[in-house]
C-alpha cells in the first residue's frame, strides 16, 4: 500500500482524544501484517520498534499523535476535482492532524521491514493519545525503554518545516488587594479608600505585553494579557456563573452585573508568557517583578499587589547539537525541499521531549517536522495537499536513510 492509502484508512477512522482505539487497533493490523514488533503502553499509546542491523549506527524516534480534533462521528472523505486535495464533506475535521504524521511514520516502518538489506542502527516509533486536549499520552510515555536521543516529532502543518525551538508557556496572577472599602458615594472623599479596580488598570498599564524577544524574524519571548477582572459582585458572579452556556462571551453582561456605587477592594489580571529561551523568560518576569515591588512600596499597608507564577509548559530550547538539522537541509537540496529551519511560537509534545532522558540518560533532541501542507487545522474545513504528503513521506525516509550513512 502506498502512503496515501495508508493515510486513508487511519483518517476514516474518527479518534478524538481519549478514544483512538479503533485507529490503535487499525495501526497494530497494520503492523501484525507485516511483522513489525509493536505493543501498546500502560497508557495505551503504541510503541514500534524495528531493531538495528548494523551496530555502529544509532537509532532514531519517530513521533505523532493519534487523536483529532473532533467527535465521534463519521469521517467522509472526497477529494477535489482535480484530485490534488483530499478533505471532508464539511461536516467535521479532517484529521491530518496528525494523522499524516501517523501515516509517514508507519509507513517507514512497513518500508524497513520489507527492505531488510537497507542497513540502519534502529527505528523507535511512538504513536500518542490526546496531545490535542491534554498531552496526557506523551506524559505516560516511558521514556527509560527508548534508546534513540534525537526525535522526529511528525507535527507540524507545512512541509518543509523543521522546527528546532519551541516557546513554554507559563501563567501569571497578579491580585491587587486594597485595605479599606467603601461606599461610591459617602465615602468618595477619603483619599485612603484607594479602588482596586483602577489600580489594578494602572499597574497593567506599566507591565510589558507583546514580543518581548525577536531573532531572526521570529518571536522567541512575548507575554500577553489575557484579562482584567475588578468590580463583579458576588451576587452579579453567582448569576453569571449559572448560566448553562457561561463558557461564551458574556463580556458586556457581566459588566452589567457589577456594582458602580462600590469603591472595589479586589482586583485582577491574568497573562501568558511563552518562551523558547528561558533566561529571556526570567528576564521578562523580573520586569514584572519590579514593577509589583514598586506598587508595594507605593502604596504601603493600603494596597498590595501579590504575583503568581506557574510554569505550565517547560520550553523546547535549542539544542547545540544540529545534526538533524544539517541532514534535513541537504535531503531537502536532494529531493527539491524548502527546509525552513525555525522556531515556533507554541507547544507540541517536542517539549516534553526536550526535558526527558532515554534509556542512557541522555536528553532527547527532538524537532518538531512538517510532513504535509495542511491548511484550516481543527476545523470543518480542513484540508490536506496529496501530493505534499507524499513528498514529506520520501523526506522522512531519506532523511533516515541519510542519518544513517
Amino acid at each position: 500500500m502506498d502512503i496515501i492509502s495508508i493515510f486513508e484508512d487511519l483518517v476514516k477512522i474518527p479518534s478524538p482524544s481519549l478514544n483512538e482505539e479503533e485507529v490503535a487497533k487499525k495501526i497494530m493490523e497494520y503492523t501484525y501484517n507485516n511483522g513489525i514488533n509493536a505493543y501498546f503502553d500502560d497508557y495505551k499509546n503504541v510503541i514500534i520498534k524495528i531493531p538495528a542491523n548494523c551496530e555502529n549506527k544509532k537509532p532514531l524516534l519517530l513521533s505523532a499523535h493519534m487523536d483529532v480534533v473532533g467527535n465521534s462521528s463519521p469521517v467522509n472523505i472526497c477529494y477535489s476535482e482535480d484530485k490534488k486535495i483530499i478533505k471532508t464533506d464539511g461536516s467535521r475535521t479532517l484529521g491530518a492532524d496528525d494523522k499524516a504524521g501517523v501515516a509517514a511514520a508507519l509507513n517507514l516502518a512497513i518500508f524497513l521491514a520489507k527492505n531488510p538489506e537497507v542497513k540502519h542502527g534502529g527505528l523507535e516509533i511512538v504513536f500518542t493519545r490526546d496531545e490535542e486536549t491534554g498531552m496526557t499520552g506523551i506524559n505516560h510515555v516511558n521514556f527509560e525503554e527508548l534508546e534513540s536521543s534525537n526525535v522526529l516529532v511528525l507535527d507540524s502543518d507545512s512541509l518543509g518545516n523543521f522546527e528546532i525551538a519551541g516557546a513554554g508557556y507559563t501563567k501569571i496572577d497578579i491580585k491587587v488587594e486594597t485595605k479599606l472599602g467603601g461606599h461610591s458615594g459617602n465615602d468618595i472623599q477619603d483619599k485612603k479608600r484607594y479602588n482596586a479596580a483602577k489600580l489594578i488598570a494602572d499597574l497593567v498599564s506599566k507591565l510589558p505585553n507583546g514580543a518581548f524577544k525577536v531573532e531572526n524574524g521570529f518571536t522567541i519571548t512575548s507575554c500577553n494579557l489575557g484579562s482584567i477582572v475588578a468590580g463583579a459582585t458576588d451576587i452579579g458572579l453567582e448569576r453569571f456563573l449559572d448560566k448553562t452556556e457561561h463558557q461564551k462571551p458574556y463580556s458586556k453582561e457581566l459588566i452589567d452585573l457589577n456594582a458602580d456605587n462600590v469603591i472595589n477592594t479586589s482586583g485582577y489580571a491574568h497573562y501568558s508568557l511563552r518562551s523558547s529561551v528561558k533566561k529571556y523568560e526570567e528576564q521578562l518576569i523580573a520586569k514584572f517583578q519590579k514593577q509589583i515591588d514598586k506598587f508595594n512600596k507605593k502604596y504601603g499597608e493600603l494596597a498590595t499587589a501579590i504575583m503568581d507564577v506557574k510554569i505550565h509548559m517547560l520550553p523546547f530550547e535549542k539544542s547545540l547539537n544540529q545534526e538533524m538539522s544539517e541532514i534535513a537541509k541537504k535531503v531537502g537540496k536532494n529531493i527539491g525541499i524548502n527546509v525552513k529551519v525555525q522556531t515556533f511560537h507554541a507547544g507540541a509534545e517536542t517539549h516534553i521531549y526536550a526535558n526527558k532522558t532515554n534509556k542512557f540518560n541522555e536528553k532527547f533532541k527532538p524537532v518538531l517536522v512538517g510532513v504535509a501542507n495542511i491548511s484550516s487545522m481543527h476545523s470543518p474545513n480542513e484540508s490536506m495537499e496529496v501530493e505534499s504528503l507524499k513528498k514529506g513521506y520520501e523526506f522522512i525516509k531519506e532523511i533516515f536513510i541519510e542519518y544513517n550513512k
